[in-house]
């Protein structure tokens, strides 16, 4: 029986699999897919209305433009919105939305 933590050869896809890890490249990937998802799930004529913030605890906090599109999203759209994310995004851990007024710009 040979030991799992003996130095020698690795295959290639653990040593990928932590330099990914290391770096946070699935986190960087995973933010790039909950970012196309959120634009599909908005729909045309809200691009550069929003910014997408962290998940905590299950909640994606997402910083609009201005009163109006929070009163829209947060009171008309949130549902629809939440549904679209978890069917888009795989491995979604998103049950809620928080909604704040601020800054959007890239």
């Amino acid at each position: 029986m040979s030991n799992p933590d003996a130095r020698g050869p690795k295959p290639l896809a653990d040593v990928l699999g932590e330099l990914f890890a290391a770096r946070g490249y699935a986190r960087l990937h995973a933010s790039g897919e909950l970012e196309a998802a959120w634009n599909a799930a908005l729909g045309e004529g809200y691009e550069g209305r929003t910014r997408l913030g962290d998940v905590r605890r299950g909640v994606l906090s997402v910083t609009v433009d201005h009163p109006a599109l929070l009163e829209e999203l947060s009171a008309y759209r949130k549902g629809e919105l939440l549904t679209a994310l978890r069917a888009t995004v795989r491995g979604s851990n998103i049950n809620g939305l928080r909604f704040r007024i601020g800054p959007v710009e890239s």
